[in-house]
């Protein structure tokens, strides 16, 4: 339900022993207000083709079940143990493939008739005598079964994503009675940062180099300073905001640069322990993020102790604008 929130989605159905069983259970939670049309996907296949779903919808017109499949292209061997037993031909035969698209009553149907044993709805239909259309499959359409398959995955996404940098910088003052935190981290010290919330001015830095990256403005944009509910707010929040933002365009991070500019504290003894926590918050791995310091020579503000910088870069990729998103932005 939490990956859910704020999406258009129904509520999720608590699911059964098997396949067939959970997939009845959601047909039954839609049976009391019934679409005319359902489809049913594989969670192990992340990637759908374009067109794919416009092809099964269209099909339906014709006939009550239809899924994507590929030819099979390979030959085919049945064996026993490590000895071939025979060669199967391998004319006319298909790889099934999800989302299967469905008439509502004709699927609904078919299970409270099954048996609860299909591994495949389509199957449900054909030992009903129901037809089932073939429509084009894709090679992308990859389903993740064995370990390489996530690779074969991820290598097919980075494919269709740009890369995009953002820069973030910001200041806040060191005061007396306030804690220090920094990237997540409250590190012991006599003065700690001012400003509306609890100042992490790493945090407030890289939250500005994800939204640059993603062309969204910036921190105050999403949490303006004039709103008392980010009154000595946790900035964890805003970079899970930032993070958010990422997922929302379909992106991943690719890594994460955060220098502070102090003379004190001592920065290094802490910034693994910043490196973890930023991590945790943006939902990446450590090697992702970066967190370093260094000094202005006891030059300037920093110099003198009056507060600490902090400047940030972020890689984002993302998949590349629609076509006309540039017309639409620029009317």
């Amino acid at each position: 339900a939490a990956l859910l929130d704020g999406l258009p989605a129904l509520p999720p159905v608590a699911g059964g022993a098997t396949r067939a069983a959970s997939v009845r259970a959601g047909l039954e939670a839609l049976a009391a207000d019934p679409p005319t049309l359902v489809l049913v996907h594989d969670a192990a296949r992340p990637v759908i083709p374009p067109g794919t779903i416009a092809a099964l919808r269209d099909a339906l017109a014709t006939a009550p079940g239809a899924i994507p499949a590929q030819p099979v292209t390979d030959t085919l061997k049945r064996g026993a143990g490590s000895r071939i037993t025979e060669t199967v031909p391998r004319e006319g035969l298909f790889r099934a493939q999800t989302p299967q698209a469905f008439r509502f009553d004709a699927l609904l149907a078919a299970h409270r008739g099954g048996d609860g044993a299909a591994t495949d709805d389509a199957a449900l239909l054909e030992a009903a005598g129901l037809p089932v259309i073939l429509v084009p499959g894709g090679e992308a359409n990859i389903k993740i079964t064995w370990p390489e398959d996530l690779a074969r995955v991820e290598a097919h996404l980075s494919a269709h994503l740009i890369p995009r940098m953002g820069t973030g910088f910001d200041v806040h003052r060191l005061v007396e009675g306030r804690p220090l935190v920094l990237c997540g981290v409250t590190v012991p010290h006599p003065l700690g940062l001012t400003g509306h919330s609890d100042a992490d001015v790493g945090i407030h830095a890289l939250c500005d180099a994800i939204y640059g990256a993603l062309a969204e403005g910036d921190i105050g944009r999403w949490f303006p300073p004039s709103e008392a509910q980010w009154k000595d707010a946790d900035s964890a929040r805003f970079l899970r905001h930032a993070a958010s933002r990422i997922a929302a365009r379909g992106g991943v991070l690719a890594n994460a640069d955060v220098t502070l500019i102090c003379e004190s504290p001592k920065i290094t003894p802490h910034a693994p322990a910043m490196r973890a926590r930023l991590a945790e918050l943006l939902g990446v791995g450590i090697g992702t993020v970066s967190v370093k310091a260094t000094t202005t020579e006891r030059l300037g503000f920093p110099g003198r102790g009056e507060g600490i910088a902090a400047q940030a870069a972020a890689v984002v990729l993302v998949p590349p604008d629609p076509p006309g998103a540039a017309r639409r932005a620029i009317s």
